[in-house]
């Protein structure tokens, strides 16, 4: 087995998990929030394209395979099965990625280390030094498509083989392929991810589809939704596409159904050109499912936060949360705001948990102050181990 130390930078983490739903969706500018936007245009200028300007062209949700069922969708029951470690060797080439062990990006470190190769080892170099503070953001920018997929599969299942529990996923992106989207969704859903659209980022067409998949979704950035474009059709007639994009709807709907998202996303989506533009803005966000904690997750966690920590845990929990939801989550209130205000809360529900420490809100500014101790600590040179290539997670 091989290790190493580990230099792990001081934390500073957002409450993913709960301060999520405060961050309201930002709003289409220029006229009502819940009114058709057109993506604006721009002067052929030879600059990198933004998320706007690739929404644009209209191919930001993209159908070109059978819609056979989806290799790795999650299981009703049982563990999380892991990749195998014979990778085939991928990169990154629809966008850029980067890897942080901060949950802000809004410090010295920016947005981390560029990730290109999704070769084993790389990945596991990659995160290594996010492993002893237990906290990972995989920034994204760029189109949904199959090394996007490879991005976030492996990524993910190096985190689970470390054990890094908080998971965010910062995404900015116009969309691109549906089936590649449904896999990725499927690669990280239940797995702990908080989905992160963050100011001055979007996440249109397929990209929704992997923001639904989230166990968490904060959103300051825009989201939008268009019509499903069938690259592969062989139809002549309206009615021919319409069958033929019936079958890719039915899909779609059954994945957004598993993962808590109203149905009516793929509905409003069959109504809007594929080349407009439709923003939802935070109350569609928060009535579809799409912002804060995702309802199956929850429902599922709950379930399982009564088997190990008890019904007095959970109904404080869920007591924090209404108060959180109540007192922290004010119009206007900044990140740092929140993290304080729900930081003070958690003494007046009895938190952390004495029995369930991990679980209770904000354990990660817990496990911040640990590892911050340790570091501290003469004589301190742990390591954790280096998952090998050929090793089950």
């Amino acid at each position: 087995m091989l290790s190493r130390n580990l230099h792990l930078p001081l934390l500073m983490l957002l409450a993913a998990s709960l301060l999520l739903a405060g961050c309201g969706a930002g709003e289409p500018e220029g006229g009502a929030p819940d009114a058709m936007a057109q993506a604006p245009a721009t002067d052929a200028a030879p600059a990198p394209e933004t998320t706007s300007q690739q929404a644009e062209r209209g191919d930001g949700a993209v159908s070109t395979g059978p819609m056979s069922p989806v290799r790795g969708a999650p299981a009703e029951s049982g563990p999380r099965e892991g990749l195998p470690t014979d990778w085939p060797l991928a990169k990154v080439e629809s966008g850029k990625a980067w890897v942080s062990c901060r949950a802000d990006y809004n410090s010295e470190e920016g947005d981390g280390e560029l990730l290109e190769s999704l070769a084993f080892f790389s990945v596991v170099d990659a995160l290594s030094p996010c492993q002893k503070g237990g906290v990972l953001r995989l920034r994204y920018q760029g189109k949904i498509a199959a090394d996007f997929t490879d991005l976030v599969a492996r990524v993910a299942d190096i985190a689970e083989r470390m054990a890094i529990h908080k998971r965010i996923l910062d995404l900015d992106s116009a969309g691109g392929q549906v089936e590649d989207a449904i896999r990725a969704g499927d690669a990280i859903g239940g797995g702990g991810w908080t989905i992160w659209v963050r100011e001055g980022s979007a996440c249109h067409s397929a990209c929704v589809f992997v923001l639904g998949a989230g166990d968490n979704r904060m959103i300051s950035g825009k989201v939008g939704v268009h019509r499903i474009i069938r690259m592969s059709s062989t139809a002549t007639t309206r009615s021919e596409l319409n069958e033929e994009l019936r079958g890719v709807y039915d899909r779609v709907k059954d994945y957004l159904s598993r993962n808590g998202v109203a149905v009516t996303v793929a509905d409003l989506m069959m109504t809007v050109p594929n080349r407009r533009l439709r923003l939802l803005d935070k109350d569609e966000l928060q009535e579809f499912g799409l912002d804060g904690t995702n309802a199956a997750q929850d429902d599922l966690d709950r379930l399982q936060l009564m088997r190990r920590c008890g019904e007095d845990f959970v109904l404080r929990r869920d007591a924090f949360m209404r108060s959180f939801d109540s007192e922290c989550k004010s119009a206007g209130t900044g990140l740092d705001e929140m993290q304080a205000c729900g930081l003070a809360l958690r003494e007046r529900f009895q938190f952390p948990d004495a029995k369930c420490p991990a679980d209770s809100p904000l354990s990660e500014f817990d496990r911040m102050a640990d590892v911050e101790a340790a570091s501290d600590a003469p004589g301190d040179t742990s390591a954790s181990p280096r998952p090998e290539a050929g090793t089950a997670p």
